[in-house]
């Protein structure tokens, strides 16, 4: 299999691979994206960029470009981290490399979609994404499985290296199959006035997700936030958090999380780390239990010096029966008033999605809330 095959039209799929693909929060018009990078199982069959400044190449293609990437790869994950980490190692592996640099920046989203196209396969993903400095950069990535496959393996290796004042939007949105395993591993170092902001988002079936990426912020003044959006179907376990170290002056990082689970098991972890003074960190953790299903709250603060403000707040429960009735009060049925509530608890104002993904987002959680009922 050749690392980049013949490039397709995106406009030309059938319309039952591009609503997968806009579930998944990409989108098909081509005045709609600056660049695109679309991954089937381990051949790259989409790869253009628009924008100048910005750089948009399968891994493999830029290291044989590069020689000075390699001093990147494999930098802030190490491969003997775990058997996932092996495996990506051991190949065969794909991904992409994202590039912006000094000084552009990207207010129309690059998007990039790693689909696994073959029932059963396994797909080792390793992506690296440089943000120069002064750059800023917008991401949107849609991992999701075609549509007649259920069965799958994902693992993913993600590192960033953000520049001194540079910032970084990245999003990444799950559509699997319900029998998918997905094992990402993320690294992210900020420098000087840099900024990450993350967004998951997963909603629908999966069978299992562990993920929890690793931010350190090695300069003064950096910024990290971290968002999630989860839903644990039945028979989903997903076990999803991050950590942010703030290793310099004048850091800050939020964590926010909202998780909720009609039948499924979700593990929502947080760890804010201040190994320095003059740092602050927020973490929040809301969980919404909807019929039968498990929520457990991790959160942790760590603080190895003086000066340090960590704080954390976490709430699990389930829907009260109170709320329920102000709304039946004025008017709405038990269902439509539990559904309301649902779209509220969801309800994601992300910072960085383009009007079109977000509306999306705001369909697929009016969707979600009515079917869950």
């Amino acid at each position: 299999m050749s690392e980049r095959g013949t490039e397709y039209d995106l406009t030309s799929l059938p319309e039952e691979e591009k609503k997968i693909l806009a579930e998944a929060g990409i989108e098909i018009a081509p005045e709609k994206r600056e660049g695109t990078f679309i991954q089937q199982n381990l051949e790259v069959v989409h790869c253009e960029v628009k924008q100048e400044g910005l750089e948009v190449l399968p891994i493999k293609e830029a290291l044989q470009k590069y020689d000075w990437l390699n001093d990147y790869f494999w930098q802030g994950i190490s491969p003997d981290k775990d058997e996932y980490t092996m495996a990506v190692k051991e190949g065969p592996f794909n991904g992409y490399f994202i590039r912006a640099l000094s000084g552009v920046k990207n207010i129309i989203p690059i998007q990039a979609a790693l689909l696994i196209a073959t029932p059963g396969f396994q797909q080792n993903v390793h992506n690296i994404v440089i943000v120069e400095e002064g750059a800023e950069l917008h991401i949107i990535t849609g991992c999701l499985t075609a549509p007649h496959v259920t069965q799958g393996v994902h693992f993913g290796m993600s590192e960033f290296y953000i520049k001194k004042g540079g910032k970084l939007t990245y999003t990444m949105v799950h559509r699997w199959g319900r029998d998918v395993v997905v094992r990402p591993r993320t690294a992210v170092n900020v420098e000087e006035k840099g900024q990450f902001i993350s967004n998951y988002i997963t909603l629908g079936e999966v069978k299992s997700v562990q993920s929890f990426p690793s931010v350190r912020l090695e300069g003064e003044g950096a910024v990290a936030r971290l968002h999630s959006v989860l839903v644990a179907p039945s028979g989903a376990h997903l076990d999803i958090g991050g950590e942010v170290i703030c290793a310099a002056p004048r850091t800050r990082a939020e964590i926010i999380s909202r998780a909720m689970t009609t039948g499924g098991e979700v593990i929502s972890r947080g760890r804010l780390v201040g190994e320095v003074k003059e740092v602050k960190g927020h973490l929040e953790c809301k969980g919404l239990i909807l019929k039968k299903g498990f929520i457990h709250a991790i959160p942790e603060l760590v603080a190895k010096t003086d000066e340090v403000e960590l704080s954390h707040e976490a709430a699990v429960g389930k829907i009260a029966q109170e709320e329920i009735e102000y709304l039946m009060a004025r008017g709405l049925d038990e269902e439509e008033a539990t559904s309301v509530i649902v779209r509220g608890f969801l309800e994601a104002d992300i910072e960085g999605l383009p009007v079109a993904l977000q509306k999306k987002l705001d369909e697929v959680i009016e969707q979600t809330s009515k079917d869950l009922l």
